[in-house]
């Protein structure tokens, strides 16, 4: 296939950010992220819409990473590929193919596999949808400890579809009867036949239905059996490797789509003489991806649904419809509940409180708060409705034990606020790289306030000034608890531009 400029940018982000596959390592996990997403409706890749402010695809990466440790991850990129790369960025053991044309899946697993460049590899490959954003470690472990129980060259991760049947577009699994017409008992009842794709059915004729053929046996199935039946393909499959390279180059393209299914292996490992198992998880709702906006938005309901039945009993949550924790966070507040102390901490309605930040007892975030960025906050803190406080990488929040924050203040960047201080409503922090901003112990900050890379010492009352850049200490001999500096300005610039009306 002729190069283009967008394949060479691709192969170049593919070498920096790619991994060297480890052949010692004998599990390899596959992540499908190459697909439109065209009903998504969005310039956003599909594979990077988020779930718990994670893009899909970067879940199901860390979900592998923690489910199968120490596996390779070989993730396929097409549409929007150097969003993809960029967005889960240079991982150990984390590699990156690229299928420059969407021609199914079967095709996506022959891009990936080219990643596998020892001709003696003798592990287990395990694909993966890159937009099951709801995949968890657990149910991973599960699904490969099933497998290597099974001694199957092959196993498909089933589900049962709950909606109605007229909903379902899943690729249905076909199943050897319990007994044939006969009612005699099937030998290899419940057998994995084949699976067939949605639009493969609805191309069934209906006089006639579909007659699938397992170990020179052919079983017939109405369309109306063929609709109706509730399990399906999630998407996710274990391999051995050798019979999965042996035959991922036979699939055909003989179907309504003109596309290689990877379904269409399970009757080329039957034929083979390999055996193919299926199994389903504990819970379907870990088998969801999305194709459309209000599906995603169902996905992000069941993750906040979860983060709160995590927590729900440790720490007060106004609102268990509107709220966000990161889940980092969340295992810290866990992990703080296990001291046996009471945490004594309060979430207001629509509050968000993003990485890195680290929550402490008593803490109480109000309604609307955004908190984003390594903000630590020591015992007794108040942050209250509407307040923003937030800074870039390699930047620090410090807020000390007892420190209030009023509603609608805004603090961004490198600051830090010591014990017992009060920061009034409306009032603007900054701190930079250079110029960081140090509150003292016992300040309060007070009215139409911005403050910029300045140091306020202890025991200082603030109202209606701008400090840029500056030191606010007590004069020599002045003997109050509180020294006050009100309605500092500085000198105006620009002058020339100001005309009276």
């Amino acid at each position: 296939m002729k190069e283009t400029a967008e394949t060479a940018n691709v192969d170049l982000l593919i070498n920096e950010y790619s991994s060297p596959f480890d052949a010692a390592a004998k599990e390899t996990a596959m992540i499908l992220a190459a697909g439109h997403g065209k009903r998504i409706k969005s310039h956003v890749s599909k594979m990077l819409h988020k779930i718990w402010e994670v893009p899909t695809v970067e879940r199901v990466c860390e979900a592998c990473q923690k489910g199968i440790p120490g596996s390779n991850i070989i993730i396929v990129a097409g549409i929007k590929a150097e969003d993809v790369i960029k967005s889960v960025g240079k991982k150990r053991s984390v590699s990156f193919a690229y299928q420059e044309v969407q021609l199914g899946t079967g095709h996506a697993v022959q891009v990936g596999l080219n990643n596998i460049a020892d001709e003696n590899y003798d592990g287990t490959v395990f694909i993966f949808p890159g937009d099951m954003g709801l995949i968890d470690a657990g149910t991973i472990r599960f699904f490969k400890e099933e497998f290597y129980k099974s001694n199957a060259d092959m196993m498909v991760l089933t589900g049962i579809y709950e909606g109605t049947v007229e909903d379902n577009y899943y690729g249905r699994i076909l199943r050897v009867p319990a007994k044939d017409s006969k009612n005699v008992k099937m030998k290899d009842a419940g057998k994995v036949i084949e699976i067939l794709e949605y639009k493969d059915i609805l191309n069934t004729d209906a006089k006639t239905g579909y007659t699938s053929v397992f170990k020179k046996r052919k079983f017939k199935f109405t369309r109306k059996q063929l609709l109706e039946n509730r399990e399906f393909n999630s998407g996710v499959y274990a391999f051995k490797y050798k019979p999965l390279k042996q035959l991922i180059n036979k699939i055909e393209n003989k179907n309504v789509q003109n596309e290689i299914y990877l379904t269409d292996l399970i009757g080329l490992f039957n034929a083979g003489g390999y055996t193919v198992e299926a199994v389903a998880p504990k819970e379907q709702y870990v088998l969801m991806g999305f194709n459309n906006k209000s599906v995603l938005k169902e996905m992000e309901g069941i993750a906040r649904k979860l983060v709160y039945e995590k927590i729900k009993d440790i720490i007060s949550i106004d609102d268990p419809d509107d709220f966000f924790i990161e889940e980092n966070v969340v295992d810290e507040i866990i992990k703080m509940d296990g001291a046996g102390i009471p945490l004594d901490i309060s979430v207001g309605k629509g509050a968000y409180i993003g990485k890195c930040v680290r929550l402490n007892y008593n803490a109480r975030i109000g309604k609307n708060v955004f908190m984003e960025g390594d903000i630590s906050l020591g015992k007794n803190v108040s942050v209250k409705e509407g307040s923003r406080i937030s800074c870039f990488y390699g930047q620090k929040i410090e807020l000390a034990d007892h420190v209030e924050i009023y509603p609608s203040t805004i603090i961004k960047g490198n600051v830090s606020i010591g014990i017992h201080s009060r920061i009034e409503s409306g009032v603007r922090i900054t701190g930079s790289d250079q110029h960081p901003c140090v509150i003292g112990n016992h300040v309060v900050i007070k009215g139409l306030t911005y403050i910029f890379g300045s140091r306020i010492d202890d025991n200082i009352f603030v109202e209606h000034s701008v400090f840029v850049k500056k030191r606010i200490t007590r004069p020599d001999g002045i003997k109050s608890d509180v020294y006050q500096v009100r309605f500092y300005l500085p000198e105006a610039e620009g002058k020339a531009a100001v005309k009276d009306l």
